[in-house]
């Protein structure tokens, strides 16, 4: 199961994880359908990849700072944060083998 991000939890649980490993964001909405398809692919991509990365969900309902801070402005949006910063951005549903891709293109 996919971590789950917050204001509270936000910096340590990413960017400060993100310095040893990679950290997976995907800023998703209850409300949006594109994001419910998303969910159980970012879940099980959190499964898959537990040893080697953070696989995580943000709603930016709940951390609108955080989503305004990082310009995300359509949802689903999965950002990649490697070394305390953004590595890779994605925008709208993506499926299990690019993500896979796009992390494992990431791990040190």
């Amino acid at each position: 199961m996919a971590k789950i991000f917050n204001s509270s939890n936000f910096q340590n649980e990413v960017i400060e994880a993100s310095k040893t490993k990679p950290v997976l964001v995907d800023f998703f909405a209850v409300w949006c359908g594109p994001c419910q398809t998303q969910g159980p692919i970012v879940d099980e991509l959190a499964e898959l990849m537990a040893d080697k990365a953070v696989v995580g969900k943000l709603d930016v309902d709940q951390a609108q700072e955080i989503s305004g801070s990082y310009g995300v402005m359509s949802i689903p949006t999965i950002i990649i944060f490697r070394d305390g910063k953004e590595a890779k951005r994605l925008v709208g549903l993506q499926d299990k083998a690019d993500l896979l891709e796009e992390l494992k293109a990431l791990i040190s």
